[in-house]
């Protein structure tokens, strides 16, 4: 399955690199993109010298380890979010009858690896976040961590959210609130946002754990709603837990898909 994956990947990728320019432009672009958000956070912290009681580094280092996972995922499996578009042309029984499963062929598709601009933007200011605040390094174990589990965590929301285009067909806004929305949503300290939100992007939706619980950790700071300390550990077990419930629910999809019969 890996092996067909990356071959497809390769192809879309030697189909674009056939336009170096064109390649080059849309990496350069992607990247300038990317830094916007940065440029928000530079912009506020212009006006002040903390928020919600976090520095600047600390809100770019929380921008940093969510922003590294979402690009990756974004570049790799964002492709999901079609599976409506080919629901209406009737082209996603091509994929369902072939020897390959159809989410590997679905994440695959159209690869634009000029999105690499993104996930190179964001390592940027990672570096530069962990750079400037000298994270002790008993502690700095838990950056990997906290990367790959909002790697299978966004990569779990767009697989969710790719199964609920068989029953919705054309709603795109869902995909938008599940993966981009959450995306815009860990990339500031979620002691802006308040108690209520908090509790439920811990207990309901774990994006939590994509930075924020294990943020705290690195940081060595206390989470201001008193969330036990534990928490700040759990961040691999609730990714799993969602990534089962997404792989049922895009098998569950793919079951009740009703061909257009063309």
């Amino acid at each position: 399955m890996a092996r067909t994956y990356f071959l497809l990947l390769w192809t879309w990728t030697r189909a674009a690199a056939a336009y170096p320019v064109s390649f080059a432009m849309m990496t350069a672009f992607g990247f300038a993109i990317a830094a916007i958000d940065v440029g928000v956070i530079l912009v506020v912290f212009a006006n002040t010298t903390t928020l919600a009681g976090f520095s600047r580094e600390e809100v770019l280092f929380l921008y940093g380890t969510a922003g590294l996972a979402f690009a990756i995922c974004d570049t790799f499996v964002s492709n999901l979010d079609r599976v409506s578009q080919h629901i209406k042309a009737g082209t996603l029984d091509t994929f369902l009858i072939r020897p390959v499963g159809a989410w590997i062929q679905l994440a695959a598709d159209r690869f634009m690896a000029n999105r690499v601009g993104r996930i190179l933007q964001a390592a940027l200011v990672l570096g530069y976040a962990v750079a400037a605040l000298g994270i002790d390094g008993g502690r700095a174990w838990m950056i990997p961590v906290m990367v790959v589990t909002g790697i299978v965590i966004f990569t779990s929301l767009w697989t969710i959210a790719g199964a609920l285009q068989f029953v919705l067909t054309d709603a795109p806004e869902v995909v938008n609130t599940l993966t981009y929305g959450s995306s815009q949503l860990t990339q500031y300290p979620l002691s802006v946002y308040g108690r209520d939100l908090a509790r439920a992007v811990t207990y309901v939706l774990p994006l939590a754990f994509v930075n924020w619980q294990p943020g705290l950790y690195v940081l060595g700071r206390a989470d201001p709603f008193g969330t036990p300390g534990f928490m700040r550990f759990i961040g691999p077990a609730a990714a799993l837990v969602l990534a089962l419930l997404a792989a049922l629910a895009w098998r569950q999809g793919v079951r009740h898909y009703r061909s257009t019969g063309r």
